[in-house]
C-alpha cells in the first residue's frame, strides 16, 4: 500500500544553517504518527515545511502527498492543498486565532473561501462543526471572540477550523501543550475520535511521551534535525535503541527529598484565606453596585521549614491567585483571613488577637520579610528583563537588601549564586555581561533561581517553575531545586498542574478546584489513595 505522505531527504535551512538534516518518514491513510523531540529538534519546522509555511526557509527534498511533491508546487496549487487536503492545528490557539473576529465567523470564512458556500450555509456548517468538537451552547459560542473562551474551548474551535474542509491529513503541532492535564486527554480523545470517523491521518508533534503512548500508532524521534529512531509506539517505547530516546524516557521527575519533620517550625501559615474580586452585575442592579467573584474560598495551609507544600489544580482553580496573595502582590484583591510568616504577622497596626474574617488586603511587608520570602515565576523569558545583563538581574536583590556591599563584593556574590545553580564563566564566557535571550529556557530558569537565592531566603514560592521546559530540562531543574533544599534547608511552596512534579517534590499536597481546597494531606495519602473524584481524575490523567 502506498503512503498518503512520503517524506524523503527533507532538508530545511535558515540563512545557510541547516536545522532539518535529510529526514525520512511516511504516513498511511488513517494512521497516527507522532513526531517527538525537545525544543530545537526541528519537529515543528518539519511540519510547517510540508506546506511551505516556514518563513524564509530554504527547503529541499521530497514530500509526496497523493502523488504530488508539495515542496515543488506553485503557490496557487498550495493554496488549493492547504486546508482542503492538509490542515494544521497550531500550538497556541490564542495567537493563532484572530482576536477581532468571532469564532463562528472565522470558521465560516474558511468554508466560504474553500467550498464556495453562502454566508448562511457557512454559518450553519460552522455551528455543526462546533457541535462535532464538543463545544456546549454552540450558537452562543459562535458569537464569542477568542478571549471569551477557555483554553480548551479555543483549542476545540481550532480543531473545528482545521476540519472544516474534511482534510485527509491533520498536522497537530503541540495541540495540548498550553492545556491542563485533564484537558489534554480530552482534546487528544477528541482528535482520536474524529480521526476514526473521518479515516483521517494525523501527524502529532509533541514532546510528551505520555500522550504519545495513549494516542499514536507509530513514532519518529527527532534530535537536532535528525530522525534518530522510528517504529511502532509499543516497540520504541518498550525497548528504545537510540541513546536520545532512552534519555527522553528516563526524564520522568525522580523523588530525592529528605523525610518530612512534623516538628519543623512553620514558615507560612494561612487560615481561612478568602480572596475576592469585584465583578459587574447585569441589568438595573449593575448601575448601583458590583457583584463579587470568589477566587479562593477560605483556604488554609501550613508550610514547614525545609519542606515542600504542593498546590495542584487546573487553570482557574485559584492556586496562582493564592500564591500571589501570600506574596502580597494582589493590591486590587479583597482578602480576608489570617496569614503568618515564620509565626509573625506581616501587617502593621492590626489586632494581634486576630479574627478569621479580618481583612488582610493592607498587608505591609517589611524589607526583611521580602528578603526571607522569594519567588520563581513560570516563564523565565517573560520574568527576566530583556534590557538587563545577568549580573544586573541576579545582583538586583543585593542592591536593595544589602546596600552596603560595593560593586566588587556584589559581583563575587553574583558569581557564587550562578555557580550554585550550575552556570559559570567556563561554560559561558562573559557570563555576567550576557542578556537573557542568549540562554536556553532551562538556563534562564537557573538564572531566575539564582536571583531568588542570592538574598539567602528561607522560603521560595515556585509558580509552575518547569511547565515551560522540555522533559529533560525539567528533570534537571527539579534535581537542582531538591539539592538546594537539602543543602540550605529551604521551604518551597510549589504551584503546578503536573502530578509528576508533585510526586517528586512535595511532602504535603493541597488540591484546588474552582477556588476550593477539595483535598489535602501527605503526598503519599493524597496521590496514592485520593478520596475526591477530582483528585482521582488528576492522578488518572497523569498515569
Amino acid at each position: 500500500m502506498s503512503a498518503l505522505l512520503d517524506v524523503k531527504d527533507l532538508r530545511v535551512s535558515f540563512g545557510g544553517k541547516e536545522v532539518v538534516k535529510g529526514i525520512n518518514f511516511s504516513i498511511n491513510a488513517g494512521e497516527k504518527l507522532a513526531l517527538v523531540g525537545e525544543s530545537g529538534s526541528g519537529k515543528s519546522v518539519t511540519a510547517l515545511s510540508l506546506l511551505r509555511l516556514a518563513l524564509n526557509a530554504e527547503i529541499s527534498g521530497h514530500a509526496i502527498f497523493d502523488g504530488r511533491n508539495t515542496l515543488s508546487l506553485s503557490e496557487q496549487e498550495l493554496e488549493g492543498l492547504r486546508g482542503d487536503d492538509i490542515a494544521m492545528i497550531f500550538q497556541e490557539p490564542m495567537t493563532a486565532l484572530n482576536p477581532l473576529m468571532t469564532i463562528g465567523r472565522q470558521i465560516a470564512e474558511i468554508i466560504e473561501l474553500k467550498k464556495g458556500a453562502s454566508p448562511q450555509e457557512a454559518h450553519k456548517r460552522a455551528i455543526e462543526l462546533l457541535i462535532e468538537v464538543g463545544i456546549a451552547e454552540p450558537e452562543r459560542r459562535a458569537e464569542n471572540f477568542p478571549h471569551q473562551l477557555s483554553g480548551g474551548q479555543r483549542q476545540r474551535a481550532m480543531i473545528a477550523m482545521a476540519l472544516s474542509c474534511s482534510p485527509k491529513l491533520l498536522l497537530a503541532d503541540e495541540p495540548t501543550t498550553a492545556l491542563d492535564v485533564t484537558l489534554r486527554l480530552q482534546i487528544l480523545d477528541l482528535i482520536g475520535e474524529l480521526q476514526k470517523t473521518r479515516n483521517m491521518a494525523v501527524l502529532l508533534i509533541t514532546h510528551d511521551l505520555n500522550l504519545v503512548r495513549k494516542f499514536a500508532d507509530r513514532i519518529a524521534v527527532m534530535e537536532r534535525g535528525h530522525v534518530v529512531e522510528q517504529g511502532s509506539v509499543s516497540d520504541v517505547l518498550s525497548s528504545p535503541q537510540h541513546a536520545y530516546t532512552q534519555r527522553l524516557l528516563a526524564s520522568k521527575p525522580v523523588r530525592d527529598v529528605l523525610l518530612a519533620n512534623a516538628d519543623a517550625a512553620p514558615m507560612i501559615q494561612a487560615d481561612k484565606l478568602r480572596i475576592t474580586y469585584p465583578k459587574p452585575l447585569g441589568g438595573f442592579k449593575g448601575w448601583f453596585k458590583k457583584g463579587e467573584f470568589i477566587a479562593v474560598h477560605e483556604a488554609s495551609l501550613n508550610l514547614r521549614q525545609g519542606q515542600t507544600l504542593g498546590i495542584i489544580g487546573e487553570s482557574g482553580s485559584g492556586k496562582s491567585t493564592m500564591a500571589l496573595a501570600l506574596l502580597g502582590l494582589l493590591p486590587a484583591a479583597s482578602m480576608q483571613g489570617q496569614v503568618f510568616y515564620e509565626r509573625k504577622r506581616p501587617v502593621a497596626g492590626i489586632n494581634t488577637a486576630g479574627v478569621a474574617t479580618e481583612n488582610i488586603a493592607s498587608m505591609k511587608f517589611d524589607t526583611s520579610l521580602r528578603q526571607s520570602l522569594q519567588v520563581v515565576f513560570q516563564d523565565p523569558y517573560s520574568s527576566l528583563s530583556p534590557r538587563m545583563t545577568v549580573e544586573e538581574i541576579v545582583g538586583e536583590g543585593l542592591r536593595i537588601h544589602e546596600p552596603l556591599l560595593d560593586a566588587a563584593q556584589r559581583q563575587v556574590r553574583v558569581l557564587s549564586a550562578l555557580n550554585e545553580v550550575g552556570l559559570d564563566e567556563t561554560q559561558f564566557p562573559n557570563l555576567l555581561l550576557r542578556y537573557p535571550h542568549e540562554f536556553s529556557g532551562g538556563q534562564r530558569q537557573r538564572i531566575a533561581i539564582a536571583r531568588a537565592l542570592i538574598v539567602n531566603p528561607q522560603t521560595i514560592i515556585l509558580d509552575e517553575p518547569t511547565s515551560a521546559l522540555d522533559v529533560t530540562i525539567q528533570q534537571q531543574v527539579l534535581q537542582l531545586l531538591q539539592k538546594l533544599q537539602r543543602e540550605r534547608g529551604l521551604s518551597y511552596l510549589i504551584i503546578t498542574h503536573d502530578v509528576d512534579v508533585i510526586r517528586a517534590m512535595a511532602h504535603e499536597v493541597l488540591v484546588m478546584k474552582d477556588g476550593l481546597v477539595v483535598e489535602q494531606g501527605s503526598v503519599d495519602a493524597v496521590l496514592n489513595a485520593p478520596q475526591q473524584h477530582y483528585t482521582q481524575l488528576l492522578v488518572a490523567a497523569a498515569d
